[in-house]
């Protein structure tokens, strides 16, 4: 297997996700812009995954199981962030799982957060 191939492929989902999601925020979909930037910190993660078993990543939307597979070591705020993060993610797939929509100006905060997280994310891997 190709690692770096892995690595890539995720990485190039990664910042797809991230412009898809500033595009639905600006369309005013919040709920989807913040699936898709789950999506974004997911691929991320699943680069790292992928570098650290040289294998293909579980089939897993679990954020903080995917740091823990790449051997991440995540400070407190950040694995809040993730945690918060997830809950979009489950939001997204599952009718049962509701959460309250945030506000325009919360959603571009954890747009912004994601972002950085993605880039903390890639810098980790060069």
């Amino acid at each position: 297997m190709d690692i770096r191939r892995q690595i890539e492929y995720w990485l190039n989902g990664s910042q797809d996700d991230i412009e898809a999601a500033a595009v639905l925020l600006d369309k005013r979909k919040i709920r989807q812009s913040l699936f898709f930037a789950h999506l974004t910190v997911e691929k991320a993660l699943k680069a790292h995954v992928s570098k650290a078993t040289e294998t293909v990543p579980p089939r897993t939307h679990d954020l903080l199981r995917l740091a823990e597979l790449a051997g991440i070591s995540l400070e407190p705020p950040r694995r809040t962030f993730l945690a918060r993060l997830q809950r979009y993610c489950q939001e997204g797939r599952y009718p049962d799982f509701p959460i309250k929509t945030p506000d325009l100006d919360k959603a571009q905060a954890e747009l912004d957060m994601a972002r950085e997280t993605r880039s903390w994310l890639v810098k980790q891997l060069t």
